[in-house]
């Protein structure tokens, strides 16, 4: 069981589930964890990786919701950054194709998806509009013939640099409804440019999307995928796994900070005797557990198909708000020793600035919970 986990959540997995997770965090504990720090300071995304992720067998396997989320936590736990990798291309990328997709799309690109031969990205956010996407799409496609043109920005899309099929929504102008398309990378028009200067999940490698009268055929285009609402359900699915990672933050920012407290040493003492310090540590051991049992119900009203909107959505404002508490107790309790990369802590403090903004804002989760349990829509 982990540190973090005084409930022992954990138990609650099947045998042949716990061991998909120790499987799984042996090979982020020995791969991952080493090297995250130099390739989070020089914003490279390490791709020797992806055939390891691949020989986890991971993407494209039916599992239940309890343990995807696990899953994920698992992988933030580990470093935040390789966690959002892989929910871009199993998650949004996959589950777009496997939920809008018909069979034929589904059979001609998810099995080299899944065994990461090609990976995948998934284009929605533009550089005008983030919250407001339902309604002010600026991307647009126009059919011609057998072709739709797709002309359009995109701005912070993970894994878009080096994507082979990139999921792209776009407004159909003869309509006005959201579409969806595969781009395979390097299509004439189509450009992607890293962003720079990041602070925040610096090894995931986002860029703006330039489309330029790019053709896509008619076989490409998401044969399910016909509004807005269909986008709509794949987000569903990922905020959760947000909500899970924002937990595997926590878990290691407590671990940081209870490893650091018992070997640190002020006024001839661990400082883990100290009254101010055990309190800092039962707070953020509180969040992780609220937030940990507040996934695990989510994932249970998952399996049992009692899933609403509100619920992930709940969820990923709730524990990404814990989330931030967490990390920045963790970094008060390392003091000047939580600003530097030496201890992992500073890199999770920066990029839980990331998880708490990305899949909904909590000021867009919380209207989406209110007009649940209201009846009344505060959206404009």
């Amino acid at each position: 069981m982990l540190a973090g986990d005084l409930y022992a959540f954990q138990g609650l997995l099947s045998e042949d589930e716990a061991a998909t997770v120790h499987r799984v965090r042996d090979f982020l504990q020995a791969e991952v964890v080493p090297i995250a720090n130099d390739h989070w300071a020089r914003a490279e995304f390490p791709a020797h990786l992806i055939k390891g992720f691949a020989g986890l067998g991971l993407a494209g396997r039916e599992r239940s919701a309890l343990l995807n989320g696990w899953l994920a936590l698992e992988m933030a736990r580990a470093d935040a950054s390789m966690a959002t990798f892989y929910g871009v291309h199993a998650g949004l990328a996959m589950g777009s194709i496997q939920s809008c997709g018909s069979p034929e799309q589904r059979e001609r690109w998810l099995p080299a998806m899944t065994a990461f031969d090609q990976i995948g990205a998934f284009a929605l956010t533009e550089p005008t509009g983030g919250s407001d996407v339902a309604a002010g799409l600026r991307t647009t496609a126009r059919r011609d013939g057998d072709t739709w043109i797709l002309d359009g920005q995109k701005r912070w899309i993970g894994n878009a640099t080096f994507a082979d099929l990139i999921v792209v929504w776009a407004r159909d102008v003869a309509d006005d409804q959201v579409k969806g398309f595969v781009v395979p990378g390097g299509t004439p028009g189509f450009t992607a440019t890293k962003i720079e200067n990041k602070i925040a999940l610096r090894i995931v490698q986002n860029a703006d999307i330039t489309l330029t009268g790019v053709r896509v055929p008619e076989s490409d285009r998401l044969q399910n995928a016909n509004s807005f609402k269909d986008t709509a359900r794949i987000l569903r699915q990922t905020r959760s796994g947000v909500a899970w990672e924002a937990v595997g933050v926590m878990l290691a920012a407590y671990e940081i900070a209870l490893k650091y407290a018992g070997e640190r040493e002020q006024f001839g003492r661990p400082i883990a005797k100290f009254q101010l310090v055990q309190d800092l540590l039962v707070r953020m051991l509180g969040n992780v557990t609220g937030s940990l049992g507040m996934c695990v119900r989510l994932a249970q009203l998952q399996d049992d198909g009692q899933y609403r909107d509100e619920h992930s959505a709940l969820a990923k404002a709730y524990c990404t708000t814990r989330m931030r508490e967490v990390v920045g107790w963790a970094r008060e309790l390392l003091a000047g020793n939580g600003i530097v990369l030496d201890y992992d802590i500073g890199r999770f403090v920066a990029d839980a600035e990331a998880l708490y903004s990305y899949e909904g804002t909590r000021e867009i989760n919380t209207m989406i919970v209110g007009r649940a349990i209201t009846g009344h829509s505060a959206f404009v």
